[in-house]
């Protein structure tokens, strides 16, 4: 198994950012765009606890905050299902009592004031007031997909305002190298603007806009 992130790696990615850290890894890893944090002031990163449970039946989360480690994240495929929220106020203040990191959920939430203010980031699909069952086996630290993106354990979670990125457990050094070169470049980019460039010139869309008439 890949060495998994260290502290500092994962204060770096946090700092970085999804898009960032997306971007910089050649514009994969991406989660679709109905995945936001309820709170959009939270950054996320650690590792990938998985959870793969039935729509509208919460068993495995209780299961799985038994299990997961401190700095872990949830990440828990519940089928994309809108009408119920597996996940509330009690079960964040478990996860938060264990260490968690946060919660990245294929689903919706509810108490999601209660969860903002205990500072818990959780990512979802939505928000739905209606209860689950606690009867149905699932599993945990098994890949699970949400959208295109198959997520394994232990691959690490970037999550901001602007949405959620994996990253592969043997990628993070390099993930992060791009990301800081990146982050550089666009310093470069901010400075050559103030000084009165424009970004097609940067970028070197000045023969494209011409071969379009766009001159």
């Amino acid at each position: 198994m890949a060495a998994t992130a260290t502290k500092e790696q994962l204060q770096q990615l946090r700092g970085l950012g999804a898009a960032t850290v997306y971007e910089a890894q050649g514009a994969k890893g991406a989660l679709d765009q109905g995945m936001k944090p309820i709170d959009p002031t939270v950054r996320l990163a650690g590792p990938a606890f998985t959870v793969d449970c039935r729509p509208a039946d919460n068993l495995m989360l209780h299961y799985a905050v038994q299990k997961a480690r401190p700095g872990d994240v949830l990440v828990v495929d519940a089928k994309a299902f809108m009408e119920a929220g597996p996940w509330g106020d009690v079960l964040t203040i478990q996860a938060m009592k264990v260490g968690i990191a946060g919660l990245v959920i294929n689903g919706c939430v509810r108490d999601a004031n209660l969860i903002i203010d205990l500072g818990f980031p959780v990512f979802c699909r939505g928000l739905s007031i209606k209860g689950t069952a606690k009867n149905q086996p699932g599993k945990v630290q098994v890949p699970v997909a949400i959208g295109d993106v198959l997520i394994r354990p232990g691959d690490i979670i970037v999550g901001d305002r602007d949405g959620l990125a994996v990253v592969a457990q043997d990628e993070v050094a390099s993930v992060i190298a791009s990301s800081l070169a990146r982050e550089e470049k666009e310093v470069q980019q901010r400075e050559a603007i103030a000084q009165g460039s424009f970004t097609s010139d940067l970028l070197g869309l000045t023969e494209t806009l011409r071969r379009l008439g766009l001159n």
